[in-house]
């Protein structure tokens, strides 16, 4: 629209000065919904060129002489001493059933993420092997029963949250294992290494990672026969929390609105005391409820303080989509691999597709079209991702989309500067697998818990 010219323009008015910015509140101090957005959309995409990678991998504890017998919490307890007591690049974690963690630091290349893992994760088995255990990568521990080592007011919490809902909570908390892909979120403006785009990407890609990587077969109901149980338990946690934002929405936009519309999973409290456990209040109520009364399940009406910045920034950490921006995109789709390498596979093919200007063309165009077909409900819940996790690449359109992006990724590797040995381990991959329509779920079941499978 063109300007007023100078002879239409209003007369000139006295304009008052401009408002000072909100200042950023203390992380203790009380929040309002407006700084909560604000909050949000500066936090969940820090934008700028795509140059960092990382990796978050999960892995189950077991004895090395009987790899299906449960540990004593005595052993997985010593096991966890022992990596801890380490030094490494990588920080060490333990999830609540005794998953063994490690995230590496942000690399500014494929070959420093994943000589730094590998290294960290040489120390960490030789560590282990002397208490004779071993580390194994399967996305769901088959052995029962299921127990929680970790107790404390979060977990207990977390649990009591869960079961309102099901079964599904407590084996994704104590049995889940994964590799999580971490990916920066890419430039400001449009484009194939835009942010937008590459939030569409991560999500129009994640049920053909699902597929290609299912490793957690189910054997009793309700996930009976699906390549990828871990995934089903993960879409079944509750009604919201493990959900998507709808993709037609703005990144941020549609990312503060999932989030505050979310059920609060708990309110933290001072010291060892009990973490109430509010019964259906979003983090949007709870900003506009203030410190009135709520009320928390099984225990009737009760008083709760006003958020803060610090509860914003936990109760981010209780939503577990598929595709969780953190600044960066969290990529939480992929099952905890077989083999002593299996999980850089999928490090060095997200790393392909995502930040090779070729192969995330290649990706978009064809996901896209896999998931055009499929309408809008929103991952993981909809039949494409659905059909991931039942069938992984039996389903023959994610089987073809698997196939181009395996076929892109191994393409990029060299022009992204991967060893030989990356390159190597991802081609065997797709031999074994993704080019046959297979998945790990669909190696022989003796070769889950005795590390046998993996690229050969």
């Amino acid at each position: 629209m063109p300007q007023d010219s100078p002879a239409h323009s209003p007369a000139p008015q006295a304009t008052p000065p401009p408002s000072p910015p909100s200042p950023t509140p203390s992380p203790s101090s009380a929040i309002t919904e407006v700084q909560a957005e604000d909050l949000l959309r500066g936090i969940c995409f820090k934008t700028g060129p795509p140059r960092l990678l990382g990796a978050e991998l999960e892995w189950l504890v077991l004895d090395a002489e009987r790899p299906a017998h449960p540990l004593p919490p005595e052993r997985l307890r010593a096991a966890h001493a022992a990596a801890r007591a380490l030094t490494l690049d990588s920080q060490v974690t333990v999830e609540p059933g005794g998953q063994l963690e490690l995230s590496s630091a942000p690399a500014a290349s494929l070959t420093g993420c994943v000589d730094s893992l590998q290294a960290d994760l040489a120390a960490v088995r030789t560590a282990l092997l002397t208490e004779g255990m071993v580390l194994r990568g399967l996305g769901q521990d088959p052995r029962r029963p299921h127990r929680r080592l970790l107790t404390s007011p979060r977990y207990d919490a977390m649990e009591a949250y869960f079961d309102r809902s099901g079964p599904s909570g407590r084996a994704m908390m104590r049995a889940s294992a994964s590799v999580q892909v971490c990916v920066d979120a890419g430039y400001e403006e449009p484009g194939a290494l835009g942010h937008g785009r590459r939030w569409r990407l991560a999500h129009l890609l994640g049920a053909v990672l699902v597929a290609a990587f299912a490793n957690s077969p189910g054997w009793q109901a309700p996930y009976d026969g699906w390549r990828c149980a871990r995934q089903g338990n993960w879409a079944d946690i509750d009604r919201r929390r493990s959900l998507a934002p709808p993709l037609d929405a703005e990144p941020r936009t549609g990312w503060v609105r999932q989030a505050l519309d979310t059920e609060v999973m708990c309110v933290r409290s001072s010291g060892a005391e009990p973490w109430p456990v509010p019964d259906a209040m979003t983090f949007r109520d709870w900003l506009r409820a203030g410190g009135r009364s709520g009320r928390s399940g099984g225990s009737g009406p009760t008083r709760l303080r006003p958020p803060t910045a610090d509860d914003l920034d936990y109760h981010l950490t209780t939503l577990f989509p598929p595709v969780r921006p953190r600044g960066h995109l969290e990529l939480r789709m992929i099952d905890a691999q077989p083999g002593d390498d299996g999980w850089l596979v999928p490090v060095a093919v997200v790393h392909a597709l995502f930040d090779d200007p070729e192969a995330t063309e290649t990706a978009y165009r064809v996901t896209k079209a896999l998931a055009d077909g499929y309408g809008s409900e929103p991952a993981p819940r909809n039949p494409l991702w659905r059909s991931a996790a039942q069938h992984g690449l039996a389903d023959p359109e994610l089987r073809s989309a698997a196939a181009a992006c395996f076929r892109a990724a191994t393409a990029a590797l060299p022009r992204l500067g991967a060893s030989t040995h990356v390159q190597d381990t991802v081609g065997a991959f797709a031999e074994r697998y993704a080019l046959r329509g297979r998945c790990p779920a669909d190696d022989p079941p003796d070769r889950r818990l005795t590390g046998k499978g993996g690229p050969a």
